[in-house]
């Protein structure tokens, strides 16, 4: 075990800062990001990620402690630098730095279950999807999309329980999945930055977020254009 990894009282570990600054990382990052630096924030962003899994003990499992600040960044890290994988359609890699992610804060903290849902969809690997998607609130309409979406890709059809609940239900998320625009304009981010956004500021935010994947699949979004 690493000097750098200690045990708490709840059996938990924090990292000791040291030669494992994850704080520092971080804030790098997030500087590089806001002047536009992208691929620097991207590449800082993952080498904590390695810096991590080189700390991290080949033999043992262990949880980390969310509440210490510089064992937050790291799993912080970890889950932005699955999301910098995600959105260059490198699933597998996003896939595997989830799994370890939630191997390491099971309370999944960072809310890393639909991300790794929506990778394993377009891994095509419905095993493990299905082992993960019970795991996400029946509230959101992400859960929603990501059924509709993993039926559509098994068998070339949308199911129509989930279609009547998507069109129902969640009428907003419809609306923008449907929709022939999304502009990222200022209305947008001033409502979805504000205390309390809209429904369909929400809606918006899932679609850009995971827009790379019906550039990809575009014959799921036209399956539900089709039934408007």
């Amino acid at each position: 075990m690493s000097e750098y990894l200690h045990p708490t009282p709840d059996q938990t570990f924090e990292i000791g800062v040291g030669a494992y600054d994850f704080r520092a990382a971080l804030a790098r990052a997030r500087k590089m990001q806001e002047r536009g630096d992208v691929e620097g924030a991207c590449n800082e962003r993952f080498r904590a990620c390695r810096r991590l899994q080189e700390l991290l003990p080949d033999d043992e499992e262990l949880i980390l402690e969310w509440e210490d600040r510089n064992t937050r960044a790291a799993l912080e890290l970890l889950h932005a630098s699955a999301v910098d994988h995600f959105l260059i359609d490198d699933f597998e890699l996003s896939a595997a730095l989830l799994e370890l992610l939630l191997d390491l804060d099971p309370e999944d903290h960072t809310g890393a279950v639909e991300l790794l849902a929506f990778d394993y969809v377009a891994l095509g690997d419905e095993e493990l999807f299905d082992e993960v998607v019970n795991d996400l609130s029946d509230k959101y309409a992400s859960r929603l999309v990501l059924l509709l979406w993993s039926a559509f890709r098994r068998d070339g059809r949308l199911p129509e329980g989930e279609l009547h609940r998507f069109r129902t239900r969640f009428a907003p998320w419809f609306a923008e999945f449907t929709a022939a625009d999304h502009p990222a304009d200022a209305d947008y981010l001033r409502d979805i930055e504000g205390p309390n956004p809209s429904a369909a500021a929400q809606a918006r935010e899932l679609w850009l977020r995971t827009e790379n994947l019906w550039r990809r699949w575009p014959e799921f979004i036209a399956a539900l254009r089709a039934r408007l």
